[in-house]
């Protein structure tokens, strides 16, 4: 019998290799550390965080035929996600993250989400042939969307009548993709995640801080937005007023997938009937446990 989602996660599902050293890095830099090999991307970090706050996600992703997309699919599923939609392709090999991580922070990244791109909408076909949703009854429920999808298929996403009734939220993959994010700015179910940085692309300037951000992003046309800064701010807006916090100072280890940590900790937070107040101070913590090297709750 097939499960009922609690949420879907549209986007990159991917295997995340991770090198880690304890010391400060720069370009050339060679040095010891440790090398991981982990589920990632975007809706898979936010899915994996939905899963331990007790929601059940449906992944809307493509996955190769190959070994390592079927080990990840059987990843996947042990952990509790539902992967009946996945877009499995013949052709398609599965997409890979890597990055190199030091002391002082993020290094270099690259995202190779090739194969979710040239997908394009075969990814959200269970929302159109009646497993998930259809025209006569779109899906009601949360959607995460990643902006790892091409602009082509946000701008579709952003009109489609598929998606009028879905509480969407919505965060850019990395600040180089977050221009993405123009098709949905204004769409009046959006709740849209960005850093300090993506907020500053978006408008075409840059912030001295987040509430600044939020408050710019709601002038142009946001339905509501959460704005992070580090350690230093986080803030919730809507037309109505804005809310800034400050996360609990903590060590950081590391970096990769704390964003997507903050964003499912603030979804699965209002799921529960949090306050706004409530699940914005719970998301920080969340964050601030994650980068930490903690379990993120």
């Amino acid at each position: 019998m097939t499960r009922t989602p609690d949420i879907i996660c549209i986007g990159s599902v991917l295997w995340d290799v991770i090198g880690r050293a304890a010391s400060h890095m720069r370009v050339g830099s060679d040095v010891p550390g440790r090398i991981t090999r982990l589920p990632g991307g975007v809706a898979m970090n936010i899915a994996m965080t939905l899963r331990r706050f007790g929601m059940t996600p449906a992944l809307l992703t493509t996955i190769g035929r190959d070994a390592e997309g079927d080990e990840l699919v059987a990843e996947a599923t042990r952990m509790g996600m539902i992967c009946d939609h996945i877009y499995r392709s013949e052709d398609l090999p599965t997409d890979v993250y890597m990055a190199v991580e030091g002391a002082n922070g993020l290094i270099a990244a690259i995202a190779d989400a090739h194969s979710l791109e040239a997908a394009g909408d075969k990814i959200l076909r269970a929302l159109d042939n009646g497993a998930l949703g259809s025209l006569d009854k779109p899906f009601t429920g949360p959607v995460a969307l990643d902006g790892n999808l091409t602009k082509e298929l946000l701008q579709d996403i952003a009109q489609s009548p598929l998606f009028t009734q879905a509480d969407l939220r919505v965060a850019p993959a990395s600040p180089g993709k977050a221009e993405r994010l123009l098709a949905l700015l204004d769409h009046p179910s959006a709740t849209i995640y960005v850093n300090l940085e993506e907020a500053g692309l978006l408008c075409q300037t840059t912030f001295d801080d987040s509430e600044t951000a939020a408050e710019a992003l709601i002038k142009r046309g946001a339905h509501r937005v959460l704005v992070t800064d580090g350690g230093k701010s986080a803030s919730e807006g809507t037309a109505g007023d804005i809310i800034t916090q400050t996360p609990p100072a903590v060590m950081v280890t590391r970096v990769t997938g704390a964003g997507d940590t903050f964003m499912a900790a603030h979804i699965a937070s209002e799921a529960q009937d949090m306050n706004r107040a409530n699940a914005l101070t719970r998301a920080l913590n969340a964050a601030a446990t994650y980068v930490s090297g903690e379990t993120p709750l």
